[in-house]
């Protein structure tokens, strides 16, 4: 007969119930489960990982299926709702979703400033990093909490998931980026080291490589599966704070504390662009999304773009793939946010309104509108097409340092010095 589980996993839970029976007192039904099973040496240990394995994993799925019955239960009520004519099926426009107060759920555990705040791009989870040295994993929907990644000896900077959401990677003061297998319940399965100080922040460039950003003055280029550092980007003359990768993984950019933004070719490694115009430390810069260009193009003044028919069965049309790095957004502790032209190298539009450094912003999936942070503890949502800010919301007690928006569910998460996480619902 086949083991429906791996071997791995197979011996784990043979452990863990030699760990349950000897808990138990159940001394010869240990031993002779230990014999069949070729585990004659195992010896019970409270400090050994398999110490109450069974009854933690017992008392998760009791949790879950709880989960889903309520989950069950929601859905059943909707569909009767939808059938009889309760609710609308129809809902806004994305561009209409958009952060209301008050926040729906202030999330309550770390026990420092929150650093970096990222939505799993498929499930509804949450992952908040701190200079309290944790990154913790939460249920967006509810706002549980489910689990401390513990392993950073200095303050976790940022974060980020990869595109099927199977990987996250960390990046510290402590001079490292750690790989946590999100499948295997986010165990850490790699630490990278080269950097020579502090790692300040960290992308994925499509699936098999990390990009990372250090007060080194470096950028570093690591492949996921080894984690060798397979290029090195110099050229900033201090600190780089913040990156962003193109869609299409063919270029980069980088914020720094050298008042500079850098356009990077990441086939060749040669810096393609240095921006010039803000008045203090760039902290963060990330490529314009696709949805954006045409609106942006119309802020800009600019003529639209022609889009390449493809010969595909759709007859759908797309932009080209070098239209993906057109336009890229930094923000800055002059208090602003800018926009700038990858083409000519030139600032189109500069945004005016919050009252303290710019921490951190994301563009909405519809390309309308921008949600930034700062220092002067608002959220300020930007019309796209205007350049005004359309609305302030009063984001926390303290400076909001950093914001993700949701791509399965509208909600928005911002986290503050204040060690709190707010999550707003979007309606």
């Amino acid at each position: 007969m086949e083991h429906v589980l791996p071997e791995r996993q197979l011996k784990e839970l043979q452990k863990a119930i030699l760990d349950f029976m000897h808990t138990q007192g159940y001394t010869e039904s240990m031993d002779v489960f230990a014999r069949e099973t070729s585990n004659d040496g195992f010896v019970a240990d409270a400090k050994d990982r398999h110490h109450n394995l069974l009854a933690k994993k017992w008392t998760s799925v009791i949790r879950l299926q709880k989960k889903i019955m309520e989950l069950e239960t929601k859905l059943s009520k909707l569909q009767d709702d939808v059938r009889t004519g309760a609710v609308s099926t129809r809902r806004g426009k994305p561009a209409e979703w958009l952060p209301r107060p008050p926040a729906q759920q202030t999330l309550a555990q770390h026990r420092a400033p929150i650093t970096s705040v990222r939505f799993h791009p498929q499930y509804m989870v949450l992952a908040t990093a701190s200079e309290d040295m944790t990154v913790k994993i939460w249920d967006s929907e509810s706002g549980d909490f489910e689990r401390t990644l513990k392993g950073h000896t200095k303050t976790v900077q940022d974060m980020a998931f990869d595109a099927k959401g199977s990987v996250l990677v960390t990046c510290s003061a402590d001079l490292t980026l750690r790989v946590w297998d999100v499948s295997d319940e986010y165990k850490c399965v790699r630490t990278l080291h080269g950097h020579d100080h502090c790692v300040s922040a960290v992308c994925f460039i499509g699936a098999d490589k990390i990009a990372s950003a250090s007060r080194d003055k470096t950028v570093k280029i690591w492949e996921l599966a080894t984690g060798y550092c397979v290029k090195t980007l110099s050229g900033h003359s201090d600190w780089v704070r913040g990156l962003g990768v193109s869609t299409d993984s063919r270029m980069l950019c980088t914020a720094s504390n050298d008042q500079s933004v850098r356009l990077w070719d990441l086939q060749s490694g040669e810096c393609k662009g240095d921006l010039r115009g803000h008045d203090n430390v760039v902290e963060v810069a990330k490529f314009a999304p696709v949805a954006s260009h045409a609106f942006l193009r119309r802020l800009a003044g600019l003529p639209p773009v022609a889009v390449v028919k493809q010969n595909g069965t759709d007859g759908a049309s797309i932009d080209e793939p070098a239209a993906t790095s057109q336009f890229i957004i930094s923000g800055s502790r002059d208090k602003t946010l800018r926009l700038w032209d990858c083409a000519s190298l030139q600032l189109l539009h500069t945004f005016v309104g919050h009252d303290d450094w710019v921490r951190d912003f994301v563009v909405h999936p519809s390309g309308k509108t921008l949600l930034s942070v700062s220092d002067d503890k608002t959220m300020r949502v930007w019309d796209l097409i205007t350049g005004r800010c359309a609305k302030t919301i009063e984001a926390s007690e303290h400076f909001t340092t950093c914001i993700d928006f949701s791509t399965v569910n509208p909600l928005v998460a911002t986290g503050s010095v204040d060690t709190t996480v707010q999550l707003w619902a979007c309606r």
